[in-house]
């Protein structure tokens, strides 16, 4: 009896910690939030799906949908800014979808938490 307490116990314990349960990226429990991304590239990779900017200021792409792992493209590549870094680059603009669960997203930039002020 007391192993049959001690279970159910443990079970009833874990249920309100899955509602916290968050990738980090506005994904999961949370609202998925649209990230636009706009890059100069040169093809050197292919066809490419969508990406992001990240962090550390790389860009980081998939090649489709399924794509479960996003590769960080080369500065060569892929580059920012207003002005055509040279006749080879072309205009690489759109919106990141929602990655699969599970996606491993590597310098992805954390949205700003906002607290109301006091």
């Amino acid at each position: 009896m007391k192993r049959v307490i001690a279970t159910l116990g443990l079970a009833l314990a874990s249920v309100p910690l899955g509602g916290c349960v968050s990738d980090g990226y506005g994904y999961g429990e949370m609202e998925w939030e649209s990230y636009p991304y706009s890059a100069w590239y040169n093809g050197y990779y292919g066809s490419i799906y969508d990406g992001y900017w990240g962090s550390d200021n790389y860009f980081y792409f998939r090649l489709d949908k399924n794509d479960r792992h996003f590769r960080r493209g080369d500065h060569d590549h892929f580059r920012r800014g207003d002005n055509r870094p040279d006749g080879r680059f072309h205009r690489f603009d759109g919106v990141m979808k929602p990655p699969p669960r599970g996606t491993r997203m590597p310098n992805f930039p954390k949205r700003e938490r906002r607290t109301a002020p006091r």
